[in-house]
């Protein structure tokens, strides 16, 4: 933190900024969209339902993320969108930057968020 001292004698003080959200939205996300960008990209190896059993699952050594597990649904936002901002290690789950927006990467995070809200 860093003080300057006003002529009322008080410090003026200026506190360390809190961290920033991996990708900045700046309106609100679009489900509709999401969902599109969901079934185009991510259904066939997350599922329609997203309990990652998509038709393509069963090729993978390591099996999709089943977005209604506490290991998925418990993470932050900032986890996942880094997921799919990156892709996984060692995982077969794509790297989305460069091919989404970020704008598109918050539709479809908030799409996966209400996949993972249904049937529980």
């Amino acid at each position: 933190m860093t003080g300057k001292i006003s002529r009322s004698g008080f410090f003026l003080v200026i506190s360390l900024a809190l961290p920033v959200p991996l990708i900045a939205q700046e309106y609100p996300p679009d489900l509709s969209r999401g969902k599109a960008i969901y079934e185009r990209h991510c259904l066939s190896c997350h599922g329609a339902d997203g309990h990652g059993d998509g038709p393509n699952a069963v090729l993978l050594t390591i099996p999709p993320a089943n977005f209604h597990r506490p290991g998925s649904f418990l993470k932050s936002d900032e986890s996942l969108l880094r997921m799919i901002e990156h892709g996984g290690v060692y995982s077969p789950m794509h790297a989305w930057r460069g091919r989404l927006t970020d704008g598109e990467m918050q539709d479809v995070l908030a799409y996966i968020r209400i996949l993972s809200q249904d049937g529980r």
